[in-house]
C-alpha cells in the first residue's frame, strides 16, 4: 500500500479522505454501513450555541445533477452535543472535527471555547459561508472585513487546529483564502454550497420554502475543482477540497489541483460506503504507477 498519510495543520490524517459536515450526521448514523476509523477524519454537523430548529419545510429539492437545501443549520445547540453527543464520538479511532456556526463574532468566540475544552475534538471548522441562515453564514464569507474580523478573533480564542470553510458565492475566492491565512488558519476548505433555486411548474411556488438554498452534487464539482486550483496555487496551508466528489477519480482530480484532502458530502446519501471506494481508489493508483506517497500527486498540475 502506498502512504496515504496528509497534514492539516497539526493534524496528521490516515489518508486524505472525509467526510462532509451535513452529510454524515455525527457518524452514528453510518456506522451501520462503514468502518469509521478507515476514514481520514469526519467533519460532523454544524453546532451552534443555542439550539435550532432550522427552515420550515419544504427544506430539500433534488436538481439535475444535484441537490438543493436549506435545512438552516437544525441542531440542540452546545450543551446537548457536550452531554449526550460527545461521548460516542470521543470513542471514533478517527479525527473528529466540529463544524461551528454563529450568528455574531461573540457566538463564534464561545462556541470555539467551549470546543476547545472536549480532548477528542482536535480541531474546528469555522463556517462562514452557510447560504441557507439569515443571519450569519453569508455575511461573514462574502464580506472581507467580517471574514477577518471572525476568523482573527476565533483564532486568538481558540488553539487547537483551525479550518477555515470558504463560500463560492464570492467574485475571488482567494482573497478569503489569503485572509484566513494571514489571521492564522491552518487550512482552508471549499467549497461550500452554491446559491440556487428551483420552481415547482405545477404549484407555481418555489419548491424549498426559503426559496434560494444550497447547490451540492456532481453539478457543481467543475465549479469547485477551479476554485480549490485557484486557492492552492495563492497560500501556503493545506486545501481541503469538496464540491460534486461522487467516487474515487473525482477525489484525485480535487487533489492534483492542489487539495491536500478532500470531503464527501452529497455522494454518501447515495451510496454510504463512497468515502470508502474512494480511499481504495486512491491508493490502487499510487500503487499501480508504483508511487509510494500521497504526496507525489498532490497539486501536480501545477508543477508539470
Amino acid at each position: 500500500m502506498a502512504d496515504l498519510r496528509t497534514k492539516i495543520g497539526s493534524l496528521e490524517l490516515r489518508n486524505p479522505v472525509m467526510l462532509a459536515s451535513g452529510t454524515c450526521g455525527y457518524g452514528a448514523e453510518l456506522k451501520d454501513f462503514i468502518d469509521l476509523s478507515k476514514l481520514g477524519a469526519i467533519v460532523v454537523k454544524g453546532t451552534t450555541l443555542e439550539p435550532r430548529e432550522g427552515n420550515p419545510y419544504p427544506r430539500m429539492a433534488e436538481t439535475a445533477s444535484g441537490m438543493l437545501n436549506a435545512v438552516g443549520l437544525q441542531n440542540k445547540g452546545i450543551d446537548y452535543f457536550e452531554k449526550h453527543i460527545y461521548p460516542s464520538l470521543a470513542e471514533y479511532d478517527t479525527h473528529v472535527i466540529v463544524n461551528v456556526n454563529g450568528n455574531t463574532v461573540e457566538d463564534y468566540i464561545r462556541l470555539a471555547r467551549r470546543i476547545e475544552h472536549l480532548a477528542a475534538i482536535p480541531a474546528i471548522e469555522l463556517n462562514i459561508s452557510c447560504p441557507n441562515v439569515k443571519q450569519g453564514g453569508m455575511i461573514f464569507g462574502t464580506n472581507p472585513a467580517s471574514a477577518r474580523e471572525v476568523i482573527a478573533a476565533v483564532r486568538n480564542a481558540y488553539s487547537k487546529t483551525l479550518i477555515v470553510k470558504l463560500s463560492p458565492n464570492v467574485t475571488d475566492i482567494t482573497e478569503f483564502a489569503r485572509i484566513s491565512e494571514e489571521e492564522g488558519a491552518e487550512a482552508v476548505s471549499l467549497v461550500n454550497t452554491l446559491l440556487g433555486m428551483a420552481v415547482d411548474p405545477r404549484t407555481m411556488k418555489p419548491k424549498l420554502s426559503t426559496v434560494t438554498g444550497g447547490l451540492s452534487g456532481p453539478a457543481i464539482k467543475p465549479v469547485a475543482l477551479r476554485m480549490v486550483w485557484q486557492t492552492a496555487r495563492t497560500v501556503k496551508i493545506p486545501v481541503i477540497g469538496m464540491g460534486g466528489i461522487m467516487n474515487g477519480n473525482d477525489a484525485l482530480e480535487f487533489i492534483m489541483a492542489g487539495a491536500a484532502a478532500v470531503q464527501i458530502g452529497t455522494a454518501t446519501f447515495i451510496e454510504p460506503r463512497t468515502a470508502l471506494t474512494a480511499i481504495e481508489s486512491i491508493d490502487s493508483f499510487l500503487s499501480e504507477r508504483k508511487l509510494d506517497s500521497l504526496a507525489n500527486i498532490v497539486g501536480i498540475i501545477n508543477r508539470n
